[in-house]
């Protein structure tokens, strides 16, 4: 299986910026897309930023030019750097990964973190 632990975090005020890290492991063959998406209280899960094994990147209209994602591949960890934050963005952000096992090297399934609380404080 593929575990995927958040870190980074935390309450910041509006303006503020916060990075947070994502990092997979376990019996991991390859991974292609790696992103984050993110629910607020009441609202549905949308998606803030996707990554893919070449560094093709996708990000929705909210947060573009606000939001970075990048990866290092060698350590099957993604990052997402959060500038000029908004009240609006508080969240539970969650990671994933599109990943393949060892003992199936051909299928890719998606796996989820547990999530991070960014709050933002207007």
């Amino acid at each position: 299986q593929v575990q995927l632990v958040e870190s980074g975090g935390g309450l910041v005020q509006a303006g503020g910026s916060l990075r947070l890290s994502c990092a997979a492991s376990g019996s991991i063959f390859s991974i292609n897309a790696m992103g984050w998406y993110r629910q607020a209280p009441g609202k549905q899960r949308e998606l803030v930023a996707t990554i893919t094994n070449g560094g093709r990147t996708n990000y929705p209209d909210s947060v573009k030019g606000r939001f970075t994602i990048s990866r290092d591949n060698a350590k099957n960890t993604v990052y997402l750097q959060m500038n000029s934050l908004k009240y609006e963005d508080t969240a539970v952000y969650s990671c994933y990964a599109r990943a393949s096992l060892v003992t199936r090297s051909y299928y890719y399934d998606d796996y989820w973190g547990q999530g991070t609380q960014v709050t933002v404080s207007s």
